[in-house]
């Protein structure tokens, strides 16, 4: 007797994930499909598009097997820039996310032409590399014969709701993310600055991340093995899929998102904007986001690994044996620029106080704590943008161990929950999909089972080690940006 299931699908970065969830939210299988960007420059981060369909289609058939599915729910990386033709085949590979830094010189001309405060006050965010529409906008001068072809944009979530159902629509908090394409405070595209960054291009209609988009198609049927005529939601971007898998999506949650890169999602029943943060419409109707991104934080401790030789637990366990301080060390995480609030693409990473004496202990800690002062930074500002942080949740890989989590509440001063559950975003987008098809409630589906609460002689200690932190970054951004020029040249 097969059990009514929902399938839920989250394409990320560095693979693409999917989970098949009984209607009360067991975990029933999960599969991976592991795939990687292509870096055909510096500055430069593609994915051939198409590859997001071909790995939905081998997810389905393998979890869908012999299961009575009810609902297809999905998302994925973002905000990415997919242009296709009026045949929905891609004009070239898209562009990804924040990682992405092709776009510094469109961003500096938007900003002349239109204004950076009007754009953040339109928008609601200032133009930086996550920016969606200035990355179109990179595509419009840099190639234009294939600009001229481009008819449709598409991300993750909705190339595989287009596949699936035949429907181009797009989520509202994924268009929040096109700045400066989108109106935050009308909740539509604005068209003056659509038609001038992007002329020619159909910019998609848009709803809900839960809304349903259309169900399955007899053609996507036969190529998936799911049953036709099942509801597709609209989907959205990962980190916000993700947040709804833990439950933090009510104003005053913030969630810290470990993984490859770090990111922080506050909620909030009002629109609000600040330097130096995304200020983005929410997942949900009627929510706003203040967000935040760091280029690298796992990404720091899968080099060290790889650099040192050492496996994951092994090092874990020497980091906690480093103690607090990391032995007199201190890292800025710049390893790959910085998103908020620096918003510097040109900032480097930094370490101070080596010795002979340190070890790879030591660094590994170092690497765990600048992730954590980089966090309260981010929360900092969050704050001051008038953002109330009343409950935090974490979530993502990088809370298996309990070191991460624990030195990040130090840290911050902030307790942090766990759920049962930490699979992510592909879990998040099937409990969207199990909302379209009958009462789904999250805190039934993944309960917390875990409290990380703040130590307090530790939040002093690492109080005097975040105002040494805070004057890392001033000191030495100059000499940070001659080397990353010396390395792009």
């Amino acid at each position: 007797m097969t059990v009514p299931a929902v399938l839920g699908v989250d394409i990320g970065t560095s693979s693409s994930k999917g989970v098949l969830v009984g209607l009360d939210g067991t975990l029933l299988r999960t599969a991976v499909r592991e795939h990687a960007v292509d870096r055909p420059i510096p500055g430069h981060v593609e994915m051939d598009g198409r590859v997001w369909w071909t790995e939905f289609v081998s997810l389905a058939r393998e979890l869908g097997q012999d299961a009575e599915v009810r609902a297809v729910g999905v998302s994925g990386m973002g905000p990415c820039v997919l242009l296709a033709d009026a045949d929905d085949v891609p004009v070239r590979p898209a562009v990804l996310y924040g990682v992405d830094t092709r776009s510094t010189a469109q961003i500096a001309r938007l900003e002349s032409e239109l204004g950076a405060e009007e754009i953040r006050r339109l928008g609601g965010s200032d133009l930086s590399s996550q920016a969606a529409g200035a990355k179109i906008a990179w595509v419009a001068d840099e190639e234009p014969e294939l600009f001229a072809r481009a008819r449709r944009l598409f991300m993750p979530s909705s190339w595989l709701v287009r596949r699936l159902t035949g429907e181009y629509v797009l989520d509202h908090h994924s268009a929040s993310q096109c700045t400066p394409l989108y109106d935050v405070g009308r909740l539509d595209w604005h068209g003056p600055w659509a038609e001038r960054i992007a002329p020619g291009l159909d910019l998609p209609p848009l709803r809900w991340p839960g809304e349903v988009a259309g169900k399955l198609s007899m053609q996507a049927a036969r190529e998936t093995d799911l049953p036709a005529g099942v509801p597709v939601i609209t989907g959205t971007i990962d980190a916000w899929a993700e947040a709804l898998s833990v439950g933090a999506h009510e104003p005053g949650d913030l969630m810290l998102m470990y993984g490859t890169t770090m990111f922080l999602i506050h909620t909030a029943a009002e629109h609000r904007t600040w330097p130096g943060l995304w200020g983005t419409v929410g997942a949900l109707p009627g929510t706003y986001n203040l967000a935040g991104g760091m280029a690298t934080s796992g990404a720091i401790t899968a080099w060290l690994r790889e650099l040192v030789g050492a496996g994951y637990e092994e090092l874990l366990h020497e980091a906690a044996g480093a103690g607090r301080g990391a032995n007199g060390l201190l890292m800025l995480p710049y390893f790959a620029g910085e998103r908020t609030p620096v918003m510097d693409p040109r900032a480097r990473g930094v370490i101070v106080g080596l010795s002979l004496s340190h070890t790879r202990g030591d660094l590994y800690r170092a690497a765990l704590e600048a992730t954590g002062f980089a966090v309260r930074h981010n929360i900092e500002t969050i704050r001051a943008a008038g953002g109330d942080i009343r409950r935090v949740v974490a979530v993502g890989g990088g809370t298996q161990g309990g070191l991460w989590t624990r030195i990040v509440s130090d840290i911050t001063g902030l307790p942090q929950h766990l759920r049962a559950t930490s699979i992510g975003a592909s879990y998040g987008s099937a409990f969207l999909a199990a909302q379209a098809v009958g009462p789904a409630e999250i805190d039934d589906w993944n309960p917390v089972r875990e409290e990380v609460v703040p130590q307090p002689e530790a939040v002093a200690d690492y109080d005097r080690l975040y105002r040494l932190y805070q004057q890392l970054y001033p000191s030495t951004a100059s000499l940070a940006h001659e080397l990353a020029d010396r390395q792009l040249r």
